[in-house]
């Protein structure tokens, strides 16, 4: 198994005086992952997780949807050459009964920003292929202070980033606020992938009462993690991109931006803020 973190050697400058140091910096290594004997995707990641993280990813994909759709999940040996176990190739098998696309490591499955596909047809695939729809969702309501408090319990949790640095958080929380889980990567897709993938493993989705937080921007592929898990709420501590903002607005997941200390935006899904309340207080 990959380290979560390796040693380097740096030159250390400060206020001009030179000096020679290690370093701890987050590990990166690829993932490939494969689906019932057949490459699927490779991710750059930070080791660990890793059955979570390819869970997780399939979630994303509509392959996957409850933990009875999960088969096994083995790290394949003679990953290389000589035969040797790198670590860094996982085999998911389906149940029987999961019907599974035709897929290469073109990845044609159902598409994501990440294939290079955007706009309306990255919009209908999840609002197609989503299992949870939030809209059914039980309702949710949160207050812009519960979610103010949230990036502090988030940072707390950071442990591998206190030592490099060099890390993505992805956390979940109740509409109460306590931490349900969190998961450090060096991409918060990943991070996310490995919340949403430890939740499948234990029988836990649709996450339709969570509030999903994420260490930076709320790109497409986050929101459309978000819903394909079946999160009403997603929250970034900076800007959300254009379409993951229609995406929101599409499928009635609820969207925050720029959540630092007591200020954010809003972009989508405003009826689970109790922004009245806030407005009286204010």
């Amino acid at each position: 198994m990959g380290r979560v973190t390796e040693r380097r050697k740096v030159i250390r400058i400060r206020d001009g005086v030179v000096s020679s140091r290690p370093d701890t910096l987050v590990a990166e290594e690829p993932l490939e992952i494969r689906l019932n004997g057949k490459p699927l995707a490779i991710t750059m990641r930070t080791p660990g997780d890793d059955f979570a993280l390819a869970a997780g990813f399939l979630v994303s994909e509509g392959v996957l949807g409850a933990q009875s759709d999960l088969r096994n999940i083995v790290y394949c040996a003679g990953a290389t050459a000589d035969g040797s176990n790198t670590y860094n190739v996982v085999d998911v098998q389906t149940a029987p009964e999961v019907v599974v696309p035709d897929i290469t490591l073109e990845r044609n499955v159902y598409t994501t920003s990440s294939c290079g596909l955007c706009g309306k047809a990255s919009l209908d695939a999840v609002r197609t292929t989503a299992r949870f729809p939030i809209a059914d969702a039980p309702p949710v309501r949160v207050s812009p202070d519960l979610l103010a408090s949230l990036p502090d319990r988030l940072r707390a949790a950071q442990r591998v980033f206190d030592r490099t640095g060099g890390l993505h958080a992805a956390a979940l929380f109740s509409e109460e606020g306590e931490l349900l889980d969190a998961r450090e990567d060096v991409g918060r897709h990943n991070a996310v992938d490995k919340l949403v993938g430890r939740a499948l493993q234990n029988g836990e989705l649709p996450l339709s009462r969570a509030i999903l937080l994420v260490s930076g921007r709320a790109s497409f592929e986050l929101a459309q993690k978000a819903v394909m898990a079946g999160m009403p709420v997603l929250a970034a501590v900076s800007a959300p991109s254009s379409l993951a903002v229609d995406l929101a607005a599409e499928t009635g997941l609820t969207l925050v931006g720029f959540l630092r200390g007591s200020s954010m935006n809003v972009y989508a899904g405003e009826d689970r803020i109790a922004l009245r309340a806030a407005a009286a207080q204010g």
